[in-house]
């Protein structure tokens, strides 16, 4: 009741951890209601640190730096049919879930980018589906991401830490009411995976020869490792999925007989490849360029950074090759390892924190209207879980004079509330002793040089923009 129709205050006791509830809303115009809406559920997170009786733990002898990814694993046994069943995870670099074989979930890049020194996210996932009565497997592939990955044009890596770790609780109810919880601890086991290497600027190296019956991989144990579990916290806004594909336009030799395929649209995301009767340990190359230069691909505007997926194949018969762990900012590819290759074998994965839209334009005038369509699809681009500058070179960071001077125009095409509230919390979590904050965000430069206006006034140019888009008063508080 009242005036307030937007960001109305929760109208019952705050939810426990693990703790559920169904909701529906209607609104008032004077005297008159609408219909009730149809009915939403919302689920709490694990909300205290003592909620997880699991430990972040690390791999042993393998899955260090410039070595392969590793995997995670744990074999265990639910006795009797499932209920529910809840998984809890995160990591210090990314992350792959799978469970019993089939991947959990459509979230790529998990946990995401954050301030990681105050805040890291884990991600709540329903695998009710997945868990079966008797043994199961858990697996989790882990990559450098942000986290140990290179970050900036420094060239620098490692600047959160130079082990890989993982947290995860899965939680699972049974029909006779009871709960089994299976937790990282130092029971896990690892191994070496078919990522051979894997950077979010320099690209993925795969060996899919790894993948098969034969391969013996090496492995080892995991320890236990510091980890604060207080500085969890749960996503305020969507993750990033992918969001669609795009179908090569063009494949055609460049004048230095390169293959070359044009997807049509300047894009963010992957290049996804079937091929097909290649000899095992064949290499196929994909290298990705925004821009072509004396008609071959133009890498220049990439600087150092590499933006190359390889693979080296297994040769058992129809292969799809696409990396898992690296994106990239592009619209061209030069593919080699693929005679003949077709349009309908290679297509664009596209990739984007999952926003709703809620802006749109038109106009009579169709270059006005491509313009527009240009901000849009650099939106999509730049909005890969932090607000970044560029998605393709050595630098994709969060500069605060950037989404200061963009806030208007993407809180009118998106619902970048939830996107821009968790960036904000990092902003504050970074803010300086003197109050100014960093140039980006999170900080990975450490550039002690004097706040400067635009850059420092994103903290309060961003909140005050949602406040004006939204009403949400929360954003100021």
């Amino acid at each position: 009741e009242g005036g307030e129709q937007i960001f109305v205050p929760w109208p019952a006791p705050p939810l426990a951890s693990r703790e559920h509830a169904a909701v529906r809303v209607r609104v008032a115009h004077g005297a008159e209601w609408s219909q009730w809406s149809g009915r939403s559920v919302v689920e709490a997170g694990l909300l205290k640190a003592s909620d997880w009786t699991a430990s972040f733990v690390s791999p042993v002898g393998i899955g260090a730096l410039h070595m392969p990814a590793p995997v995670l694993s744990d074999v265990f046994h639910i006795p009797g049919e499932v209920r529910r069943a809840r998984l809890y995870a995160t990591a210090h670099g990314l992350y792959v879930a799978t469970l019993n074989g089939v991947r959990v979930g459509d979230a790529l890049l998990t946990p995401g980018w954050t301030s990681y020194r105050h805040r890291l996210r884990y991600h709540t996932h329903d695998v009710t589906e997945l868990v079966r009565g008797g043994e199961n497997t858990l697996e989790f592939l882990l990559g450098n991401g942000w986290y140990r990955g290179r970050l900036g044009f420094r060239g620098e890596r490692a600047q959160y830490g130079d082990r890989l770790a993982l947290l995860a609780q899965l939680e699972v109810t049974t029909t006779d009411g009871r709960v089994h919880v299976v937790g990282t601890d130092g029971s896990w086991t690892a191994r070496e995976s078919e990522v051979l290497a894997d950077d979010l600027y320099d690209g993925q190296r795969t060996d899919l020869r790894r993948r098969g019956h034969g391969w013996r991989p090496a492995t080892g144990a995991v320890e236990v490792v510091p980890g604060d579990l207080g500085r969890l916290v749960a996503p305020e806004g969507p993750p990033v999925r992918a969001n669609r594909v795009l179908s090569a336009q063009k494949v055609w030799l460049s004048p230095a007989g390169r293959t070359l395929v044009d997807f049509g649209q300047n894009t963010v995301g992957w290049v996804r490849l079937r091929v097909r009767g290649l000899a095992t340990g064949s290499e196929v190359v994909v290298r990705h360029a925004e821009v072509l230069e004396d008609e071959e691909l133009g890498t220049r505007p990439l600087r150092t950074a590499e933006a190359t997926d390889s693979y080296l194949v297994a040769g058992t018969g129809e292969e799809v090759l696409e990396p898992s762990l690296t994106f990239h900012g592009f619209r061209y590819a030069e593919v080699s390892g693929v005679p003949g290759l077709r349009a309908e074998d290679v297509e664009a994965v596209v990739i984007t924190s999952d926003l709703r839209r809620t802006g749109w334009f038109r106009s009579s005038h169709e270059l006005v209207n491509q313009l527009h369509e240009n901000v849009v699809w650099g939106t999509r681009g730049n909005f890969v879980d932090v607000p970044t500058d560029c998605p393709q070179r050595d630098e994709r960071l969060g500069w605060t004079g950037d989404i200061q001077v963009f806030a208007p125009a993407a809180s009118f095409l998106f619902d970048v509330g939830g996107f821009l509230g968790s960036w904000l919390a990092d902003l504050a979590a970074e803010q300086r002793p003197d109050g100014s904050v960093p140039y980006v965000v999170p900080d990975v430069l450490y550039d002690d040089s004097p706040a400067a206006a635009a850059w420092g006034d994103a903290a309060v140019v961003v909140p005050w923009v949602l406040y004006r888009r939204s009403g949400d008063r929360a954003v100021l508080e």
